[in-house]
């Protein structure tokens, strides 16, 4: 199951009477933008939020995977385009992305972000949606939507959920969160028993071998990977739990060499606090490199 993010707009009412979205292929230049060709990647099952002028306004779960079809809704428009059957299931009360975007950015991704920094939403069609940012946006649906009896059941009891609650939108809620947690949980277990050993099942910089104080640590984290990069190995570092948070929040970093660098947020007389120096170097191998350089880059503060 993979989540994404429709920005409709004007389509939202046309669309939600076919129970469908709907795109153009190709743009007049010619071009094949990003957020039109994404709709190819969509199969049953997927979840999808409908975003409508500040607003995620309804939810719904892919009834096919994408195919190719005429507008349905336009009729001086009848050029082929990608099409989704699905199912709508409008919110009674939409989540205003920019009164909760402080929780909400913490999970976007730096690139293909269905919205700006400011909370807007971008200009666009289709856009994914990690299973971070997913989670997230489905507890804040639900703190709108649900009642604090319903909460509980959603927490604790999703299976009794599923064959006794005949509201619809709880299902969903419940399905949706259910799959994205266990996808991270199996994702995040993989990489650390591949990763692992390649650290010589240690911390990369103070050698604490004990393996409830190890955490895999991902360079490029997991709101920016491909599913490819996830799960590479190579794309992450076995820390301990101090370093870890010193390298996930951008206080320490490596470059392709293996040499650390230091944010000047952490004073030079406070080194030997976090046990790192200026001169210190990991065991890296060439394969890290890509992860280390993009970590450098984009999170190093």
């Amino acid at each position: 199951m993979n989540f994404y993010i429709v920005m409709q707009g004007q389509t939202y009412i046309e669309e939600k009477e076919n129970n469908i979205i709907w795109s153009k292929q190709v743009d007049k230049s010619g071009m094949h933008p990003h957020f039109w060709e994404r709709m190819k990647e969509v199969k049953a099952g997927d979840c999808i939020f409908h975003y409508v002028k500040g607003d995620i306004v309804a939810v719904s779960i892919a009834k096919k995977d994408c195919y190719e079809a005429e507008n349905p809704y336009d009729a001086l428009y009848k050029k082929v385009g990608n099409k989704v059957e699905t199912s709508y299931e409008e919110l009674n009360t939409p989540l205003n992305i920019k009164d909760n975007f402080q929780e909400i950015e913490l999970f976007l991704p730096i690139k293909y972000s269905a919205f700006q920094e400011n909370g807007d939403g971008n200009q666009g069609y289709l856009y994914p949606c990690n299973e971070q940012l997913a989670i997230k946006l489905l507890e804040l649906i639900a703190d709108n939507n649900v009642n604090l009896e319903k909460q509980e059941q959603l927490e604790f009891a999703i299976s009794s959920i599923l064959l006794k609650e005949p509201n619809r939108l709880l299902q969903i809620i419940a399905v949706m969160e259910s799959e994205a947690k266990v996808k991270i949980r199996k994702g995040l277990q993989k990489f650390k028993q591949t990763l692992s050993p390649i650290w010589d099942n240690q911390c990369a910089i103070c050698n604490i071998d004990s393996p409830e104080l190890l955490h895999p640590c991902p360079s490029k984290p997991w709101k920016d990977s491909t599913e490819e990069e996830r799960l590479d190995p190579y794309n992450g570092i076995l820390l301990c739990y101090n370093h870890e948070a010193l390298y996930e929040k951008g206080y320490i970093a490596f470059d392709g060499q293996g040499k650390i660098h230091i944010s000047a947020r952490i004073e030079e007389r406070d080194y030997d606090k976090y046990r790192i120096h200026s001169k210190m170097r990991i065991n890296r191998k060439e394969e890290n490199k890509k992860y280390f350089k993009w970590h450098k880059k984009n999170v190093l503060k």
